[in-house]
């Protein structure tokens, strides 16, 4: 049996699937915000050097010789947002009545996606077998993958903690979903990348997933998603790509682009259907009273039958309650409306970045290469600075109007664009052609797709990455950012500077401002190249001093 064109079983296992997660997938789902360390024993507890190894025999006479230092190491959990020489986070509302923005900073149980280093051959010295000691195992057989990520909300906080408290979930299950394959593992004919699975979903494959996704898209909104063809979905856009070493034809639907891309719409999607399924008036006994009203372009379009999943009150969407993460200290069964129990129409940006390294060596370690990943919608943005020149190098472009690509993608659907008395186009009102949320304006293509970057760090190659709100990117330059970084003596204290410096450089006029600071292998360097942060020192100066002069407001 088919609906609207797609498989009607994959819908209904879909929504069964989130709705009551199987075991294997809660399990996978496994978001920390500390990362583990191996460190010494001998760092732990005093040295027992010299010590007999059994306190029983303490009073014999027999003359004992000193034990060596341990050698063995234990594994100590660390807070991530606590670790201040490798991670620092800053925020602050500026003059702003209320904080939109949230961050998010921890590791997530995702496959590795890292570019496998050379075989590291060993040979025993009493076997003589020779081993490969390239990979380590953790856990889930591979080492951590550390997320970070920044969200700024407009229109309210719902959208923004809604991204901060879910997001990293959307991406450990759809790498569940997906079978996304670890590129350490080797697969059973000896070749690299790992043994998928296929996901949780059965004869469900990758590209019923993406079929299926985009087909909830065009029934539930319409317009510009009507001829949705994502970047990242092979099975629908039809795109040849070409992996490392493959051949020309080769497409891979388990990608981690992928994964990023379909965790990212869902979430959206999920988003919008419990804004869209919501009831907004109360009467006064207390009572929810349907909204009859058709000004909402979202119902008032009505693409769905009246007895649908979306709109029927005696099947109201699952994804309008978070059986997924329920409120610390809450009962696991209590279900509350995402987003709050109104309905929001703002909405929010998002960037996150993702670091795989190939070996347990964390990836702040100067020997230690790692691959990154950048996961983009809006104006947040991601800044990495370059080691040997000092260099801001930015991975994410603001997805404005203004912007040739997104403004070529929305003319069609879009009615006008305008620009406002700064000099900014918007489009309905907009800044972002890109959100998440702001459900009034998803027909005309105001989507959550994210901009994939993926980055190849060698060691020591990277002094630092940046991720920040338009709070402080509205008013440093990317090299101003860095340069302000470059002077802090840990991440902590860097993030800290960037909020303060932007909150007083507008003073009476600051926006919500979110810095984030993630410590690379070349930190101890970042002063080095390209005379450190002298290049922009003397703008950054006379900036805060006109800032400061009590005769600025003056006429």
């Amino acid at each position: 049996m088919k609906h609207h064109g797609h498989p009607y079983s994959i819908r209904l296992a879909l929504h069964s699937l989130f709705e009551h997660p199987t075991p294997t997938l809660t399990q996978r789902r496994a978001f920390h915000d500390y990362f583990v360390t191996h460190l010494p024993s001998s760092s732990l507890s005093p040295d027992k050097a010299g010590q007999h190894p059994n306190p029983s025999s303490a009073t014999s006479k027999a003359p004992t010789k000193p034990t060596a230092p341990a050698r063995d190491t234990t594994i100590v959990r660390i807070p991530l947002k606590s670790a201040h020489h490798h991670f620092g986070a800053s925020t602050s509302r500026g003059s702003r009545p209320y904080n939109e923005d949230t961050f998010q900073a921890g590791t997530i149980e995702l496959p590795a996606f890292a570019l496998p280093r050379p075989k590291n051959l060993t040979r025993s010295p009493t076997s003589g077998a020779i081993s490969d000691i390239r990979a380590a195992n953790s856990e889930s057989g591979d080492p951590q993958v550390f997320y970070f990520g920044v969200f700024d909300g407009h229109g309210g906080q719902e959208c923004s903690e809604f991204l901060r408290e879910r997001l990293h979930g959307y991406v450990e299950e759809a790498g569940v979903l997906f079978g996304m394959e670890s590129s350490l593992r080797k697969r059973k004919d000896g070749e690299e990348g790992g043994s998928g699975e296929g996901g949780v979903m059965g004869e469900m494959d990758a590209e019923d997933l993406q079929k299926s996704l985009v087909g909830e898209w065009k029934e539930t909104v319409g317009g510009y998603f009507k001829r949705f063809r994502p970047e990242w979905f092979p099975a629908v856009a039809r795109r040849r790509s070409i992996d490392e070493g493959g051949s020309e034809g080769e497409v891979d639907n388990s990608s981690v682009q992928t994964v990023l891309s379909y965790a990212f719409l869902k979430a959206d999607l999920d988003f919008t259907k419990a804004q869209a399924s919501k009831h907004t008036e109360t009467a006064s006994d207390g009572k929810i009273t349907p909204t009859t009203s058709l000004d909402d372009p979202v119902l008032s379009d009505r693409p769905l039958g009246e007895n649908d999943l979306l709109f029927d009150d005696s099947r109201p969407a699952s994804q309008n309650l978070s059986h997924r993460l329920p409120a610390r200290g809450a009962s696991p069964n209590l279900a509350t409306p995402i987003g709050g129990p109104k309905r929001f129409k703002g909405g929010s940006t998002a960037s996150i970045a993702l670091i795989s390294t190939p070996t347990p060596t964390p990836f702040w370690n100067p020997a230690s290469p790692s691959t990154l990943i950048v996961a983009h919608v809006g104006d947040t943005r991601i800044l990495l600075c370059r080691t040997s020149d000092g260099k801001a190098v930015p991975l994410t472009t603001d997805h404005h109007p203004s912007a040739p690509i997104e403004a070529t993608r929305l003319r069609r659907y879009a009615a006008t664009f305008v620009t406002d008395s700064f000099g900014e186009e918007r489009v309905l009102g907009l800044a972002n052609t890109r959100a998440f949320g702001d459900i009034a304006s998803k027909r005309i293509g105001v989507s959550a797709e994210p901009q994939l970057t993926l980055t190849q760090l060698a060691p020591a190659e990277h002094s630092f990455l940046v991720l920040i709100s338009d709070g402080v990117s509205g008013h440093l330059s990317d090299q101003e950012v860095v340069d302000v970084v470059k002077e802090a003596k840990t991440p902590e204290m860097a993030a800290k500077e960037l909020v303060k410096f932007a909150v007083d450089v507008k003073s009476e006029d600051a926006d919500n401002a979110t810095a984030l600071v993630v410590r690379l292998g070349g930190w101890e360097r970042r002063s080095e190249g390209g005379g450190g942060s002298i290049g922009t020192k003397e703008q950054r100066v006379w900036r805060l001093n006109d800032a400061m002069d009590p005769r600025r407001g003056r006429q």
